[in-house]
C-alpha cells in the first residue's frame, strides 16, 4: 500500500531530522511525498480529509514547520497562493520550478540546478535564487 509506505517515510524523516513526531506532521508530509506536483493548502486538507482529522490552522502550522525544517519547501504561485512539495536531499533552493500558466499546476524540475549569482552588489549576501518558468503544461496545451 503506497500510502503506508509514504507514511513509513515521512516517520522515519522526521525523526532522522531529530524533531518531534505527532499525527498530523506526518500525514502532511506523507501526503506531500506521494504528490507528483508541489500542492496548495487547499489541496492538502483536502487529501487529509478522508485520512485524519486536522483543521486548517493545524495544516497551516506544520506546513510552516515542515518549511523551517527543510523537510518541505514552498513556491510562489502567480495567484498569490502558495504551493509546497516534500524537499528531498536539501534540493528546495537549488532547483527551478515549471508553472503551467493555464491552470496553476506547479512541478519541481530537479534537474534543472539554480546557482547563486557570481556578482552581487557589495555587502549583499545572496541566500537563495528561485527559478520559475512558466507556460503550458502537457494537460493545457
Amino acid at each position: 500500500m503506497a500510502q503506508a509506505r509514504h507514511i513509513s517515510r515521512a516517520e522515519g524523516l522526521i525523526r532522522a531530522a531529530g524533531e518531534r513526531l505527532t499525527a498530523p506532521r506526518a500525514a502532511v508530509l506523507a501526503l506531500l511525498l506521494g504528490a507528483d506536483r508541489a500542492l496548495t493548502h487547499h489541496e492538502i486538507g483536502a487529501g487529509l480529509a478522508a485520512r485524519v482529522a486536522v483543521d486548517r490552522v493545524t495544516v497551516y502550522r506544520v506546513l510552516d514547520w515542515l518549511v523551517a525544517t527543510g523537510l518541505a519547501h514552498r513556491i510562489a504561485g502567480d495567484d498569490r497562493t502558495w504551493r509546497f512539495r516534500a524537499s528531498l536531499e536539501g534540493t528546495h533552493a537549488r532547483h527551478a520550478h515549471f508553472t503551467c500558466s493555464a491552470c496553476g499546476k506547479t512541478e519541481c524540475l530537479d534537474q534543472v540546478r539554480v546557482r547563486a549569482p557570481a556578482r552581487v552588489p557589495a555587502g549583499y549576501l545572496p541566500r537563495e535564487v528561485e527559478l520559475t518558468i512558466r507556460g503550458l503544461c502537457a494537460g493545457c496545451h
